[in-house]
C-alpha cells in the first residue's frame, strides 16, 4: 500500500508541474492549451492534482543540509566543517538582494485555487475541503514569513499586473497577519476531510496536521508576543492548548522506540505520527543517512548536559552520574534518547585485510554501549560499531576526532559528540535513504502543550503526566514531579527562568534535539545570548591526541574549544534588531512602500 500511494502522489506531482506551467502561461491571455484556469478546478481529481504542488513546502530529509542549517546559529549544534562560528552570532549577516522566504508565488497559487473552486462542479463538502487545504498552506507560508520578518503584506486574492493597490501595498501589521493565519487554520480544522475518505489520498493534510500546525504556530506566536512585548499572547497560547488537547485525546500513546520515529522505512500507522513525508527507492529518496556519517554535525557539551539521568535528576545533582572526564562514564545511566542522538563511545579492533570486519578488544568496558545498543536497537538501525554506507568500513573507535587522524574518514567529530540521530542501515546504497520523515508528530505537540500551559499559568502535575512524563517514560527516565522542582534542581539554570519552566524547556530541547527548532526557540524566547556562549566539546587530555585538538583557554587538559583565535577576540553578541530578518533589498527597490526592518537600514 505504501508503494502504491507513493506512486499515485508521484504521478500527481508530475501532473501539477505541467499544469502549473500551463496556468502561468494563460492567466492573462486566452488559453492556448486545453488545461487552463477556467477548467483546472472543475473536478475533485483535477483540484487534488493541483493541490499536490503545495506539498513541496515539506522538505523532509532533502536537501539534507537544510535540515540543520539554522541550528548552527543556536547553542546546541556545531558545523564541524566550519569553525568560524555562526554569521548571526558574529554579526556577519548582510541584507540579501533576494530570499526564498520573501516570495509570494506559493501564496499566489493558493489564492488562484481559492478564487476558482466556487465555480466548479464539486459538492459544497468537496469545495470546503479544498478551501481548507488552501487556507492551511497559506497559513503555513505566512507563519514562516512573520516568524522571520514580522510585518508582511497580507494577500488573499489573485493579484494581476495592474493591481497597483496590492502590488505597491505596505507591510500588513503582524497583529492582522497573525490573526488571519489563526482564522485560516480554524476554518481548515472545521472543514477539512480526512485522508482516505471521500477520495482524499492517504497521508495528505487532515485534521491532525491542521491541529499540529495550530499547536506549533500558537506556541510560537504566543511566546514571541510575550517575550518581545507585543501583547495579546494568551489568544495564541490558548489556541495551542486547545488544539494540543484534542490531539492528546485522539493520540494517547507514543511509539515506544524514539529512534524509529526518524529511521523507519514506513511511518504509516505508527503511533504518534500525525503527518509524514514518504520516500521510496527509485521514486523519491534522500541522502541523509549517508551524510549523517560524513563529518557534518556535532552537538555541544551544553546539549549533552541537558540529558537527565535515569533517576530524573540532572548530571549536576544525580548520584548516578559518574563524571565527564571519560566518555564511557559520561554516557552511563542517561536518558535513552541520548544514545539514539549522539554516537556512543566504544572501541573494537581491526581485522587485518578486511575493513568491513572487527574483533572485540577483550576489554569489557570497550563494549559497554555495543551491548546496550543490542538491547534497544537492531541491525537495521543503531547496532555498534557504526559503519560507512554499504557496510564497507567499520568505525573502530568512538569518539573519532577529525583532527586526530586514525585513518578513517567518516564519523569524524570535533566536539566529540557526533550527531547519530539519522543513522540507519535500512538501505546501504549511498545517497539513497528511504526512511520516512516525520513532519508533524506527537512528541512536538506534547512539549508545545506543556510550555503553553505554563505560560498561561496552568501547568501542574496533571499536565506534566499528560505531556512530559510520556516522553520521559519512552526515554526510560523517572517522571517529573512538579512539587520537587526547586531553585536548586539545576544549579546551572538561567536564573531569570522559573525552575519549572526551565525543566519544560529542557524536555523540549531533548525531544527535539538535532531537529530544526532550537534557533527559532531562542528567538521567540529572546534568549539568543545562549548562542553566544562557547560551544565546548568533551573533556580530553591534550597529550592523548598529540596536542592536535584545541582545549579551552589553551590548557593541557579540559574541554575542547575551537574558537581560541584572534578572529574572535572581541567576543560574540546578538543585537536586538537581529531577532527579525532583513527584508531583501530588491523588494524595497520594487516597492518603495516596503520599509526595511529597524536596524537593517
Amino acid at each position: 500500500m505504501k508503494n502504491i500511494n507513493k506512486l499515485i502522489r508521484y504521478i500527481f506531482l508530475i501532473a501539477v508541474v505541467s499544469q502549473s506551467a500551463c496556468l502561468d502561461d494563460t492567466l492573462d491571455k486566452s488559453p492556448k492549451l486545453s488545461f487552463s484556469e477556467s477548467n483546472a478546478f472543475q473536478s475533485f481529481q483535477s483540484t487534488q492534482a493541483y493541490a499536490m504542488g503545495f506539498y513541496g513546502v515539506f522538505e523532509g530529509y532533502e536537501p539534507w543540509r537544510d535540515l540543520l542549517n539554522s541550528e548552527f546559529n543556536a547553542d546546541f549544534i556545531m558545523d564541524n566543517e566550519n569553525i568560524f562560528g555562526s554569521d548571526w552570532v558574529w554579526n556577519r549577516i548582510n541584507v540579501p538582494t533576494s530570499s526564498d522566504a520573501w516570495d509570494f508565488s506559493t501564496i499566489r497559487r493558493i489564492n488562484l485555487m481559492l478564487a476558482n473552486i466556487d465555480n466548479s462542479e464539486m459538492t459544497e463538502l468537496e469545495i470546503d475541503h479544498w478551501r481548507s487545504v488552501g487556507r492551511f498552506f497559506r497559513a503555513y507560508d505566512y507563519f514562516t514569513k512573520i516568524s522571520k520578518y514580522g510585518d508582511v503584506p497580507w494577500i488573499d486574492k489573485v493579484v494581476s499586473d495592474t493591481d497597483e493597490e496590492i502590488l505597491y501595498a505596505s507591510r500588513t501589521p503582524r497583529d492582522e497577519v497573525a490573526s488571519n493565519i489563526l482564522a485560516d487554520l480554524i476554518y481548515a480544522e472545521e472543514n477539512i476531510l480526512e485522508p482516505g475518505t471521500n477520495n482524499v489520498l492517504e497521508n495528505t493534510i487532515g485534521v491532525d496536521a491542521v491541529r499540529a500546525l495550530i499547536s506549533r504556530f500558537g506556541l510560537f506566536e504566543g511566546t514571541w508576543r510575550k517575550y518581545h512585548g507585543l501583547g495579546d499572547s494568551d489568544k495564541y497560547l490558548t489556541a495551542c492548548v486547545q488544539a494540543s488537547e484534542k490531539l492528546i485525546e485522539d493520540h494517547p500513546t507514543l511509539h515506544s522506540n524514539y529512534d524509529e520515529v526518524f529511521n523507519s522505512e514506513d511511518l504509516s500507522g505508527v503511533s504518534g505520527i500525525l503527518f509524514y513525508k514518504q520516500y521510496e527507492l527509485g521514486i523519491i529518496d534522500h541522502g541523509l543517512p549517508f551524510y549523517n556519517r560524513n563529518n557534518s554535525w556535532d552537538l555541544s557539551k551544553k546539549a549533552v548536559d541537558m540529558y537527565l539521568l535515569k533517576d530524573g535528576q540532572t548530571r549536576w545533582t544525580s548520584p548516578l552520574f559518574d563524571g565527564d572526564h571519560n566518555a564511557f562514564d559520561e554516557f552511563r545511566n542517561r536518558d535513552r534518547r541520548l544514545y539514539y542522538t549522539v554516537l556512543p563511545p566504544y572501541n573494537v579492533d581491526k581485522v587485518v585485510g578486511d575493513v568491513a570486519d572487527f574483533e572485540y578488544t577483550g576489554i569489557a568496558a570497550d563494549r559497554e554501549y555495543i551491548d546496550l545498543m543490542m538491547t534497544i536497537s537492531d541491525d537495521k538501525h543503531k547496532y555498534l560499531p557504526a559503519r560507512q554506507t554499504g557496510g564497507l568500513n567499520v568505525l573502530h573507535t568512538s569518539p573519532h576526532f577529525k583532527d586526530y587522524n586514525i585513518g578513517e574518514a567518516f564519523f569524524a567529530t570535533r566536539t566529540g559528540y557526533q550527531v547519530f540521530k539519522y543513522y540507519n542501515r535500512i538501505t546501504d546504497i549511498q545517497h539513497e535513504g528511504i526512511n520516512d520523515a516525520p513532519i508533524f508528530r506527537m512528541g512536538e505537540v506534547l512539549v508545545n502543550y506543556a510550555e503553553a500551559k505554563w505560560e498561561l499559568g496552568q501547568f501542574d502535575q496533571t499536565v506534566a503526566d499528560l505531556s512530559i512524563n510520556k516522553l520521559r517514560e519512552r526515554g526510560d527516565v523517572s517522571p517529573m514531579v512538579v512539587a520537587n522542582i526547586g531553585a536548586d534542581f539545576d544549579p546551572t539554570r538561567d536564573q531569570d527562568i522559573n525552575p519549572v519552566l526551565w525543566e519544560i524547556r529542557r524536555e523540549r530541547a531533548i525531544e527535539l534535539m538535532a531537529e530544526p527548532f532550537r534557533f527559532d526557540d531562542l528567538r521567540r524566547w529572546k534568549k539568543m545570548d545562549y548562542a553566544a556562549e562557547k560551544k565546548l566539546g568533551r573533556w580530553i587530555v591534550g597529550s592523548d591526541y598529540d596536542n592536535q585538538i584545541p582545549i579551552d583557554n589553551g590548557a593541557s587538559e579540559g574541554y575542547i574549544y575551537y574558537s581560541n583565535n584572534e578572529i574572535f577576540k572581541e567576543g560574540p553578541s546578538f543585537p536586538d534588531y537581529y531577532y527579525l530578518y532583513p527584508i531583501p533589498s530588491n523588494q524595497i527597490v520594487l516597492n518603495p512602500n516596503i520599509e526595511q526592518n529597524p536596524g537593517w537600514e
